[in-house]
């Protein structure tokens, strides 16, 4: 590209001489002389950069930068001044005069000044462009996006999150997110806060946003952390996908893969999901039992931030890791002096969780003691904090969890029949993975996807192999043991698919002696692929078309 350079001086010699300099590096430089002849030339066409004195007979140079600016032409200004003083250049920069040369102007100032100027223009025109099509992208998208920096306060925000939020340009943009008192708008603070705080993205799958009284949306959202060059943070951006159609559409089909981070769709995982719908709308207490690893705690969570008070705490207990002496203190509270190690007040859990959800996980293990003063927090709405007298009232949903079965807990004298029948308002029981074993592929995706992100993988899926050794395993320990499989195996797996030598030697081994009979059906599934072309089969098994022939006769394979 040639730049085009417009000198403007009423002396015709230095205008010469300036454009002689300007073209011996390749420019090509248009001249006038006067204020009239520049304007003339202006009104056919814009130069890249002006040279232009203050002093011209028929007006000046600062006339023509104002109607350069008044124009708004994306050109720079180069001041030409006869007699330089610190006022002068002052006035011409505030003007907006890139910079300024004095008389006589030296051939390598000329040059400089040209180069750097240009190189302003040109990073200049990059930063609109992008400017530009970044609010060409902000506009079209369909889900709404919110940029912030370090201290929360809007940089951006699109149509669409305007529209989700019920937010406006003029309310939001250089103000703190963080101080709207909105309690719709919890949810999304806390995220950008954790990946602000993490300095790593952070999402949830389905979320409700309760802005509107007259319907409900679910959103699910996404937080990414904005990292300069440097390496340091800048803020983050928020995405919001509103997920509410879609979400009452695979509610009508009964066909929800996923229910906020719980995944599957198996009919069984369909009933949890209309369970949790159910009570959305009432503080029930509710009981969650299932074998070690199931998602117990996940269905705790969504039936919290399912319900109409998903804005208020939810606070998670595992009773069966506190001991015995400190769960009272855990749960309630204590004073100060009320017992060794007292030194200050204590604010239990049950008080942090006023308002919103208070998830006991292995509420099975409590003691007898504990076990009536949960009986009474159930049936009063009110405790006392260990070492005072004082009844603290409080309105917490309690969500109880548990791989036990209590009723025979309560049979065999364990558990108080009293505290079980007030915790089994409603139960929601998780089946174990081997009776929906029509869920693992929606769960292997799902771990890929998590951990290909965590380990900076692409892995792409699981042989056939596998996918039979899944689905033969009997998963004694659920998805957890299943998680811990996946992840397993993306560490060992060197190539975009896992086979069953990248599997933990507990799956694979197990497997061991059916190894011939997965051979034997991996083959039989190519040639019925193929209608029995072994050439094809064979390609596809990646053996030749001899040893398929082997095969066929080890294994008693016919058509």
């Amino acid at each position: 590209m040639k730049y085009k350079i417009l000198v403007v001086d009423d002396e015709r010699n230095i205008c010469f001489t300036l454009k002689r300099f300007l073209e011996d590096e390749g420019y090509k430089v248009f001249v006038a002389e006067g204020y009239w002849d520049a304007m003339d030339l202006l009104a056919d066409q814009v130069p890249d950069l002006v040279f232009a004195d203050i002093m011209l007979v028929d007006g000046s140079g600062m006339d023509l930068l104002n109607e350069i600016n008044r124009k708004k032409f994306n050109c720079p200004v180069v001041m030409i001044t006869g007699v330089p003083t610190i006022q002068t250049a002052a006035e011409a920069v505030r003007l907006g005069a890139f910079d300024y040369l004095s008389k006589p102007v030296r051939q390598k100032d000329l040059i400089r000044v040209a180069a750097t100027a240009l190189k302003h223009k040109a990073v200049v025109e990059e930063k609109e462009r992008l400017q530009t099509n970044l609010k060409a992208i902000f506009k079209s998208v369909q889900d709404g996006i919110i940029t912030i920096d370090r201290q929360f306060n809007v940089i951006e925000i699109n149509q669409a999150a305007q529209k989700l939020c019920g937010l406006t340009r003029e309310t939001t943009l250089g103000r703190s997110l963080e101080s709207r008192t909105e309690s719709h708008c919890e949810h999304c603070i806390n995220l950008l806060k954790k990946t602000i705080e993490q300095k790593s993205p952070n999402w949830t799958r389905l979320q409700t946003c309760r802005r509107n009284t007259s319907f409900e949306q679910m959103v699910s959202l996404k937080a990414t952390p904005l990292i300069n060059n440097a390496g340091s943070l800048s803020g983050a951006v928020l995405v919001i996908r509103d997920e509410t159609r879609l979400v009452a559409l695979e509610k009508n089909l009964k066909e929800r893969s996923a229910f906020y981070n719980i995944v599957g769709k198996s009919e069984k995982m369909q009933n949890i999901y209309t369970s949790i719908d159910n009570l959305a709308d009432v503080r029930t207490t509710v009981l969650v039992t299932g074998e070690s690893g199931t998602g117990k705690e996940l269905v705790g969570e969504a039936l919290h931030y399912r319900s109409v008070f998903s804005e208020k705490p939810l606070i998670k207990v595992n009773c069966g890791t506190i001991a015995e002496n400190l769960l009272e203190s855990e749960l309630f509270g204590h004073v100060k002096g009320s017992f060794s190690g007292a030194i200050t007040d204590r604010t239990g859990r049950f008080q942090v969780a006023n308002g919103g959800t208070i998830l006991l996980d292995e509420i099975g293990d409590i003691t007898p003691k504990m076990q009536l003063a949960l009986l009474r927090v159930l049936q009063e709405k009110e405790f006392e904090r260990v070492g005072s007298s004082t009844p603290i009232k409080v309105d917490v949903r309690i969500v109880a969890a548990t791989n036990l079965d209590l009723l025979k807990e309560v049979e065999a004298g364990r558990f108080r029949q009293d505290l079980y029948y007030r915790l089994q308002v409603v139960e929601i029981t998780i089946p174990p993975l081997r009776e929906h074993k029509e869920d693992i592929p929606l769960l292997v995706e799902h771990f890929l996807n998590h951990f290909n992100k965590e380990m900076n993988k692409n892995i792409l899926n699981i042989s056939q192999a596998v996918k039979d050794i899944f689905f033969r395993h009997n998963w004694a320990g659920n998805i957890r043991e299943l998680k811990n499989v996946m992840e397993h195996s993306v560490i060992f797996c060197p190539g975009s698919i896992i086979h069953p030598e990248h599997l933990p030697s507990r799956v694979a081994d197990f497997f061991q002696n059916s190894r011939q009979e997965i051979q034997k059906r991996e083959i039989i599934d190519a040639l019925e692929k193929f209608r029995w072309n072994k050439t094809k089969a064979a390609d596809e098994l990646g053996m030749s078309r001899q040893n398929l022939y082997r095969k066929l006769k080890e294994h008693n394979i016919d058509k």
